[in-house]
């Protein structure tokens, strides 16, 4: 440096800085005076904007909780109903309780969702509608969106779909006996998304409901017990079906038979008749579910009142055959013609005798 004499950083820098301007008092007045004049401009609008953000914000809150709790009442008196008919004499066989929640759970469930998602999504718009945002490219990209979403998740919204569906329309329920087509099995829990059934080997299956192109409910209504009866075609058929039918009368008077049954056991009549064989088919109504058991106990009685009535089934003992006095002649041979020396036949066998050729 000239002269020999340092100069520091700071010394620089304050000389190469800009000299503040000073302001006047009148200017920072006349500032002062425009955003009062500003605020004072728009505060109505700001008020009457926030006023509304705020009513619809508090009118939104209120309606979602009373139509919360309006739809929760709703399935808490479903599922008292079902716990007061279940300890009535038929609760059991008309109401299972379980099914009756699973299905008033997952009902609840859906509406409260929807309910929130109408319910608060119209208040978010109605609100960017306040700020006099232009809804209309949004609405158009959440479209977009939308369409994008469902095309890669189709299958998650058809079993979604698939699973309100039948829930709302009551085509099975926990316990019930289904045949879904690519399962069958006893009905353990039903999703909205899965159901889970358990087959008969006891292995658990999960279906996704927007597979279930069919369904067969074998626990609904009522079910149809049928029993073919095979005898002899000698029989007497009357006596046959008096026999059938008081086995099927003192069946539908023995507990817990007369709870299964739900109507008399009826003989309908032949159904086959072959030459060493005749079918005689019956059938009952019974409690769904209770089929088989109510067949097995129904094959079990009349097979016993046959027995004791002396009918014999087809593929039972043979009757005995009776004894006859054995033929004399049937360990003797047939007769022979070699057996008489007189006949050609005896003749041509018999061995030329021996002649001595050196006599002459």
């Amino acid at each position: 440096m000239p002269g020999g004499c340092p100069v520091s950083w700071s010394v620089l820098a304050a000389a190469t800085e800009p000299e503040p301007i000073p302001v006047s008092l009148d200017e920072a007045a006349e500032k002062a005076t425009n955003a009062a004049s500003w605020v004072e401009e728009n505060w109505s609008t700001w008020l009457n904007t926030g006023l509304r953000i705020l009513l619809i914000v508090i009118v939104a809150l209120m309606l979602r909780w009373a139509v919360r709790r309006a739809l929760t009442k709703l399935i808490e008196r479903m599922n008292r109903s079902a716990q007061a008919v279940q300890g009535t004499a038929l609760g059991g066989l008309l109401v299972n309780a379980e099914r009756r929640r699973q299905r008033s759970e997952a009902i609840g469930s859906v509406l409260r969702s929807v309910a929130s998602f109408l319910i608060l999504g119209t208040a978010g718009l109605m609100v960017l509608g306040a700020f006099d945002i232009d809804l209309a490219p949004l609405l158009a990209s959440a479209g977009v969106a939308g369409v994008a979403i469902g095309f890669g998740a189709r299958n998650l919204v058809t079993d979604f779909l698939s699973g309100v569906f039948m829930i709302l329309e009551d085509q099975y329920g926990v316990g019930d006996s289904v045949d879904a087509g690519v399962a069958s099995g006893e009905v353990v829990e039903v999703g909205l998304r899965v159901t889970k059934l358990r087959g008969i080997d006891g292995e658990i299956w999960y279906v996704r409901n927007g597979e279930i192109k069919r369904i067969g409910n074998l626990s609904q209504g009522w079910a149809t017990a049928a029993v073919d009866v095979t005898v002899r075609p000698t029989e007497d058929l009357d006596e046959v079906r008096s026999v059938i039918a008081a086995a099927g009368e003192a069946m539908a008077k023995d507990e817990p038979w007369n709870e299964r049954l739900w109507g008399p056991v009826e003989v309908l009549g032949l159904t086959e008749v072959l030459l060493d064989s005749m079918t005689v088919r019956v059938s009952a109504k019974t409690m769904p579910g209770k089929k088989l058991g109510v067949e097995r106990e129904l094959r079990w009685r009349i097979k016993r009142g046959l027995d004791e009535a002396g009918i014999r089934i087809v593929g039972g003992l043979p009757p005995q055959a009776e004894e006859t006095a054995a033929d004399p002649t049937a360990g003797m041979a047939a007769p022979s013609v070699f057996s008489n020396a007189a006949s050609p036949q005896s003749a041509a066998a018999t061995p030329l005798p021996r002649t001595d050729l050196s006599k002459p």
